[in-house]
């Protein structure tokens, strides 16, 4: 099942920089890092240099998630790459955002991940990523 991936695109009412940068800041991530239904902020920590680690612990209903990965790209503003380490991903998951700029304020971001243990384990990223986006847009960056 390692070949499965996914794709999400959305458009953020935000300037490119500002945005990027919340992928890297471990106090914005915190605020938009959650799973679906989640309302407890996660626990965030970041290396944010190539080669460093990140730990991104979620908390859904009294329960923690850990996430963790390494920085394998940053390319400021354009490209984020890392790899994804989760309950349902496999070890070697690579997760790459790509920043776009639409206008001065408006960026597109097209998030890819590769490699789950199931169409089902898939979808449900399909879900956390989209809810994590839309928790992101929350944010006044």
């Amino acid at each position: 099942m390692n070949e499965l991936e996914l794709t999400v695109r959305r458009t953020i009412s935000a300037p490119r920089p500002k945005v990027f940068d919340a992928w890297l800041s471990p106090t914005i991530l915190s605020k938009f890092m959650g799973p679906p239904g989640g309302a407890e902020p996660a626990r965030v920590t970041t290396d944010p240099v190539k080669g460093g680690r990140f730990s991104i612990v979620m908390v859904f209903d009294g329960k923690e998630i850990p996430h963790a990965g390494t920085y394998l790209e940053i390319d400021p503003h354009a490209r984020l790459a890392f790899t994804w380490e989760s309950p349902h991903s496999l070890d070697d998951s690579v997760v790459t955002l790509d920043f776009a700029e639409l206008g001065p304020d408006t960026t597109e971001i097209t998030l890819r991940q590769v490699k789950f243990r199931s169409e089902s384990a898939r979808d449900g990223h399909v879900e956390g990523w989209n809810t994590i986006i839309t928790n992101l847009e929350k944010i006044d960056l």
